[in-house]
């Protein structure tokens, strides 16, 4: 007997879970009008696991909690020690939808960013949902030919991105990011790639403790975007 093409086609379900921290701003909660810009930061491979407090040694988890003065509500998970971010946008995506369903979050301002690992699930999840982000900021990541990248993130060519690497660096080469911003630019993007001449694979430290950073994230607004809008992400 010859074969024979079959196709199979069933709904299944899982449960998806993830450790996070959560940082809400100061006065958050005083005046119910008033709803909140977002930023949900995405770490590296080293802070995979189950000790959530790895996550705070970098990015803004770090900086929340060195002070109450981030002006956002600031969403930061941990991936599963045998994971890495980029397979674990169905649990991504729920948890935004449960912090936007459950918190005063202005759905025209949320912010996506990430370092290394997370650099490279930024680079994915926007690109898989381009019309959620207002804004994101990779540092030090970059994207993979399997997924049909570089070409594949043409997509963001509406979503302001500011990316950020080391021109030393022996991890992630400067050129993974540099591709995807030429591919944007190609593609008329609203793109910037900041590089560090002396850095190596930190570009982190630098970019978080950047106040300009915080102050453009803010200014970007998916409101602005011609038809952004009227998506809910």
């Amino acid at each position: 007997m010859t074969q024979q093409a079959h196709q199979l086609a069933v709904r299944i379900s899982r449960t998806v879970k993830l450790d996070y921290w959560l940082h809400l701003p100061d006065g958050y909660g005083e005046d119910a009008s008033v709803s909140w810009p977002l930023i949900i930061f995405l770490h590296g491979m080293g802070e995979r696991g189950s000790d959530l407090t790895l996550v705070k040694k970098h990015g803004i988890p770090k900086v929340a909690e060195q002070g109450p003065d981030l002006p956002f509500v600031a969403v930061s998970p941990q991936c599963p020690l045998d994971s890495v971010w980029t397979d674990q946008i169905d649990a991504l995506d729920a948890l935004y939808r449960n912090i936007a369903r459950h918190y005063a979050i202005d759905r025209d301002r949320v912010y996506l960013t990430g370092l290394s690992m997370g650099g490279y699930g930024t680079w994915h999840w926007a690109t898989l949902r381009p019309r959620r982000f207002a804004a994101i900021v990779p540092i030090c990541g970059g994207a993979m030919a399997p997924y049909g990248y570089p070409e594949r993130v043409a997509v963001l060519n509406d979503v302001p991105v500011w990316a950020f690497h080391g021109a030393r660096d022996q991890v992630v080469p400067l050129a993974e990011s540099q591709k995807l911003v030429d591919v944007l630019e190609r593609a008329g993007g609203n793109v910037r790639l900041t590089v560090y001449p002396e850095a190596g694979h930190d570009a982190w430290t630098e970019t978080y403790a950047n106040p300009e950073l915080y102050a453009w994230l803010l200014a970007q607004s998916r409101a602005a975007r011609s038809g952004a809008g009227r998506s809910r992400g």
